[in-house]
Formats: C-alpha cells, sequence, structure tokens
C-alpha cells in the first residue's frame, strides 16, 4: 500500500505547495483573514471548475488518479508554466501531457549567439512544422537568404516544394522531398499542431503538384537526430554535410540543426562566401 499511496501524496505536497504561492487579490479573490498564504482548495476548485471536495481529496492523497482533464483544469487554475504542468502530469498520471504546440515568433539573442558562433558551420532552428525562425550566416549561403523572405514565408517546405533553386540543389529531389514530407508530418503530430499545419497544407497542395500527390501517400518517418545531405551549390559545387539535429532545452517546439561540412576543406571554402557586415 505504501508504495501506492506515494505518488498520491507526492502530487497533494505539489498541489498545495503551488496554491499557496498564488496572490489572491491579483486573482480576484478577497485577501481578508487567511490561516495561510495564497489560495484556499475551493478558491482553486472554482477556477478549476471542478468539486472542492474532489480538489481537497487530491491534496490529501484520496479518490485515486485524477483524469488529464482534470489536471488541464488544475494547471490552468494554478497558472503553472509548461514545466510546472508537465511535472503536475508525471506527478498525477506518470506520464507528460499531451503535447501542446505554441507558434514561435523567434528565439532569444543568447540562442542566435550560439548560431553565430558555428560559422562557418551552417546552422538553423525550426519548428514543429517547420518554420525557420532563426539561422546563422552560414546556412543563408548555403542553402537560402530566409531574412529576404517574409516571416510567414521562412518554411523549409514551401521552399523545397515551390522553389525551384531547391529542386536543383538536390541529387534526388524526389526522394529528398518524400523524407522531408514524411518527417514533417510525424513532427507536426507528436507537437500536437495538426491544426497549425492545416492552412500551409492546403497552400502546397494547390500550388505544387508533386506535393498533393505526395501528401495523399501519407507516408510517416520519424526524423533523424543525424544523417548526411548532399546539395549541389550554385557556387561551390557538390557539397555533403553531416547534419545533427538537437532540442533546443526549455522549448519543446524547436530544433537546431547543425551542418558539419564532411570535407574539412569546404569549412573554408564557405567561410570564403560569408561576407563581413
Amino acid at each position: 500500500m505504501s508504495g501506492l499511496a506515494q505518488p498520491a501524496k507526492a502530487l497533494g505536497v505539489y498541489l498545495k505547495d503551488r496554491r499557496m504561492k498564488l496572490d489572491p487579490v491579483a486573482l480576484g479573490f478577497s485577501a481578508g483573514r487567511r490561516r495561510t498564504p495564497g489560495l484556499r482548495r475551493e478558491e482553486v476548485a472554482q477556477r478549476a471548475h471542478i468539486s472542492p471536495t474532489w480538489y481537497t481529496w487530491l491534496e490529501q492523497g484520496r479518490g485515486g488518479a485524477p483524469s488529464a482533464d482534470v489536471l488541464d483544469r488544475i494547471a490552468r487554475a494554478l497558472m503553472l508554466t509548461d514545466a510546472e504542468r508537465e511535472h503536475l502530469f508525471l506527478l498525477g498520471l506518470g506520464r507528460p501531457p499531451e503535447a501542446r504546440y505554441r507558434k514561435s515568433e523567434g528565439v532569444t539573442p543568447r540562442l542566435q549567439h550560439v548560431l553565430d558562433a558555428l560559422n562557418p558551420v551552417p546552422a538553423l532552428i525550426r519548428t514543429a512544422i517547420w518554420d525557420v525562425v532563426a539561422w546563422n550566416r552560414a546556412a543563408t549561403v548555403m542553402f537560402m537568404d530566409y531574412a529576404m523572405l517574409p516571416p510567414g514565408q521562412r518554411n523549409i517546405l514551401r521552399h523545397l516544394f515551390l522553389d525551384p533553386r531547391a529542386r536543383a540543389a538536390q541529387h534526388d529531389w524526389v526522394s529528398v522531398a518524400r523524407f522531408v514530407l514524411g518527417s514533417f508530418r510525424a513532427d507536426a503530430a507528436r507537437a500536437g499542431a495538426v491544426a497549425e499545419m492545416a492552412p500551409l497544407i492546403e497552400e502546397l497542395r494547390r500550388l505544387s503538384a508533386d506535393f498533393d500527390k505526395m501528401w495523399q501517400e501519407n507516408g510517416v518517418q520519424s526524423a533523424p537526430h543525424e544523417g548526411v545531405k548532399e546539395i549541389r551549390h550554385l557556387v561551390l559545387g557538390p557539397l555533403a554535410f553531416e547534419f545533427s539535429a538537437f532540442a533546443v532545452d526549455g522549448r519543446t517546439d524547436l530544433t537546431m540543426v547543425v551542418y558539419n561540412p564532411v570535407n574539412a576543406a569546404d569549412v573554408e571554402r564557405i567561410a570564403g562566401l560569408i561576407k563581413p557586415d
């Protein structure tokens, strides 16, 4: 019995700790006379739209495991961050919550500095729906100048299927396109971004017959964390890169991809294309 009771007790301790850190007045409740700081149990229950008795039982480690819906309501009621919400689910259900996609408008200056420090090795950061939100100068000269595009058009699929230069740069465009599309589909679904990707899919199906055909094949595959990418560069000719993909700590919606040239001499050749500002 003690092994079963421990997780429930840990959940109750965490809930109590979180509610005691909230300001009742800031959330519209009367300051009044309170025996302890923070919200009362019934106030959390009111904000979460659940029974006060049920919430009390959760803090007391009684009543069994809560549902994901109840935990999500409590997370909002307690104004938990994404990391705190995940911890709540791990305590309550023994698993993280379903993915919840959030649109990214960019990266922090510190993260951009990391990209810049990698020059002349190309590197970029993309979202779960493969929008490119940050890049370094090497990526600009090797792949494309994303800064020349409006933010809403900086998408890897859009570039691959609609830009003739992207097609010409690939040794086997069909295989690359099918691989990228299958990886994109898996990434978007895993991140809970199916609704967010719908406008992009609709547009690409309308503008590209190749995309429409491949999309209907319903291919899915996990994007590898590492591999080899080969391109035909307009100036430098054939190039091969060993790419590695990294999750950005604290930003599960972002992936950093670094393209390290297979031939060490190509690093200097790329550096020669990077002109100072």
